[in-house]
Formats: C-alpha cells, structure tokens, sequence
C-alpha cells in the first residue's frame, strides 16, 4: 500500500499533468477536484476564478455542493471578520486553512460555521488561496460533512502544496490566448458596455440587451437565486460593503475573460451611496491600463521587476526610476534586462507596446516565427 508521501507526490504529478492538457478553466476544475478528493478526504466542494490583481471572484465550478449558501458566502466574505475568510488566510500569510484549525477546535466561534457552515450540515471547510508568483488566480472551498472528523495537520500541509501546483496551472489557463472553442457563434459576442442594474436584495432587477447576451455567455453551470454569475455577485457585494466603510467613492472592479477570450472589466457602484440601495454594474473591455498588471503577472516579473517596468512604460529615465524606488542605476539597468528578456522584447518602445496592447486577448507573448535557415533575432 503507498503511503500518503507517495499518494501526495503522484497526486502533484497529475496536476501538472492536466495544466499540460490545455483544458479550459471549467473541464480543469472538475478534474483538479476529482483528483484530490479522495486524498484530501471532502465531500464537496467549489473552485473559483478570480481577477489575479484583486483576487475577486470571477467564475464558479461546484462539486455536490448546494448552490443556496453562494450569495451568503460572498456577503460573509465581504462583510465579516471571520478568521476563514480568504482574505483574513492570505493575511495570515498561509495559503490553506480550515474552520477548526483557524478557531482552535472551537467553530462555533466562526460566524461562517454558525450562519453557513452548520446550516448545511457541515462539519468542517478547508479554504484554499490557489496564489502564485504575485497573483491571486482563484480560490477553492471544500467541505467534510456533519459527524466527519475536522481536517488534520497533514491534510493541511498537503492542501498548502496543491494550491501552488493548482495556481501555477491556473496562471497559465488565465493568461493564455483563448481556443478555438471559445468564439462564440454568428450571433457574435455580447456588446459592450453593457449594463446590469442589482436590487437590495442581491437579485438581477433588469439588463440592457447586451448585459442579457454577456449574461447568457457567463452562464455557469451552478444555479443561483440571484440569477447572476460570480463576477457580478462579488463587485456588487463590494460596492456595498464599501459603501457602509464609509468610502468616499464606493465601488469594486474585476477583471475577466469575455466569451472570445477578450478582457473584460467590472465596474459597480451604488446608484444613491446606500449600502441598502440598488447597484449598477457596468461591463466594458479592459483599458489597457486595467490589462497591464495582469500582462506582468503572465510574464512572470518580480515585484521589483513589475516596479521598474511600470516605471519604464510610464517614461521614466533610469536615473528616476533609480530615485523612486531606491535603486542605483546599474541595478535598474539589471532589472530593465531582466524584464526584456522574460517579456521577450529588445527595448522600452517594444515593452510600452506589448503591456498597452489593450487589442490582445493573450497576456503572453507569441514564440517568435523564424524562416527556415534564418537565425533568430536575440533578446535580451
């Protein structure tokens, strides 16, 4: 019988094997959690998208789990201070922890284990932060149900494992250029802008044309009394939440991938400032502005090399950006060369282009096509 090293090191091994595959974020999911439930030992769950700069939720794929508690999960996440949230995990400097671990042993002092949790007769949740290389590329939930024993240690040293294998895959599905399979047919994409308009209640009160297309196309697979996707719950859960903090200007964005593959942006906020009152949620292609942090997290740049190169495209000189960021000028030119090279572009005019590219619908730069029998260009 293979111990549970054993189990776990061929459990990451077939991870890594479908971010191979080239499977679309949904077929991905499905897979992921049919590969470490019987490791992980939990009996649903849910894996989520999200925005790799913000980390809001983007899309939702759902393993036996009742879609009911969605719209409370989101409102408890943005509202509470409960020590699961994925926020207050990533605060904590973890990537994974469960309900009985985070309250030691003691869940009934989790407000997500008493208004949730119990209510679906679940005895413990391990959230995962699937982070990696600065981004925030999704996020996953799995729950063990009532009369279960809590999540050990050993489970949780291995879910801190999985979620970096599943976020480096999930990365590259993020930012690769869309298949052939999601263009959608005749009819074209949704128009943009388009606009939703989301009552007290959370429930969609109306949508133009082309918010009801951009709807259609969003469409998940989990059913939900509110009626709308993930993207459009959390920016409108936010505007709220930052609304009632007092926010001088209260609204959430996120970004996701439209039905061709293309950026699309989020926008929402309160028709009358009230946490209580309706939101609109405007949906729009991505500026590039919007686009860039996420072309930098594909590239795979480290936070000082995304801070030169945000430096750079803005028309710094080398000696400026040396002064804003502490840095002598040969350490700057270090980074600058650096940055060339992962983005694959042989100057600052080249990277501008390449991180302003607002028409691209891959972050990553296309391998370079060289004729036969002449010699390719050098980066660098």
């Amino acid at each position: 019988m293979a111990s549970f090293r054993e189990i776990e090191r061929r459990t990451l091994a077939a991870v890594a094997e479908l971010g191979r595959a080239g499977l679309p974020l949904d077929e991905f999911f499905l897979r992921v959690h049919g590969l470490l439930r019987p490791v992980l030992g939990y009996d649903a769950g849910c894996w989520h998208g999200a925005d790799p700069v913000t980390g809001f939720l983007t899309s939702t794929v759902s393993g036996d789990l009742p879609p009911g508690g969605f719209e409370q999960a989101v409102h408890l996440e943005a509202w509470s201070d409960d020590p699961t949230r994925f926020a207050s995990i990533r605060e904590a400097g973890r990537l994974a922890d469960s309900v009985h671990r985070a309250t030691g042993g003691h869940p009934e002092r989790s407000i997500r284990y008493r208004e949730l949790l119990h209510e679906l007769d679940f005895e413990d949740e391990l959230r995962l932060n699937l982070d990696a290389q600065g981004g925030r590329w999704g996020a996953a939930a799995l729950m063990r149900a009532g009369g279960a024993r809590p999540f050990g240690p050993r489970e949780l040293r291995f879910a801190e494992r999985a979620a970096r294998a599943v976020a480096v895959v999930l990365r590259d599905i993020t930012t690769a250029a869309p298949g052939p399979g999601t263009v959608p047919g005749p009819d074209g994409p949704p128009a943009v802008p388009a606009v939703l308009l989301i009552g007290p209640s959370g429930r969609l009160v109306s949508a133009d044309p082309g918010a009801q297309r951009l709807l259609a196309a969003l469409d998940e697979e989990m059913t939900r009394p509110a009626g709308v996707p993930t993207a459009v719950v959390m920016v409108a859960q936010w505007a709220r939440a930052g609304a009632a903090g007092g926010g001088t200007a209260p609204g959430a964005c996120a970004r996701l991938r439209g039905p061709k593959g293309e950026w699309l942006s989020l926008h929402a906020s309160l028709l009358d400032g009230r946490a209580d009152g309706h939101v609109a949620v405007v949906a729009q292609p991505a500026s590039p502005t919007e686009v860039m942090p996420l072309a930098l997290l594909a590239h795979k740049l480290s936070d000082r090399e995304q801070e030169v190169a945000l430096q750079a495209v803005r028309g710094s000189s080398t000696r400026e950006i040396a002064l804003a960021l502490f840095l002598t000028p040969a350490t700057v030119q270090d980074h600058l060369k650096s940055v060339f090279t992962k983005t694959g572009v042989r100057s600052r005019r080249e990277l501008v282009a390449l991180l302003t590219a607002s028409h691209a619908t891959s972050l990553r730069r296309p391998p370079e096509v060289v004729p036969l029998g002449v010699p390719a260009s050098r980066t660098g």
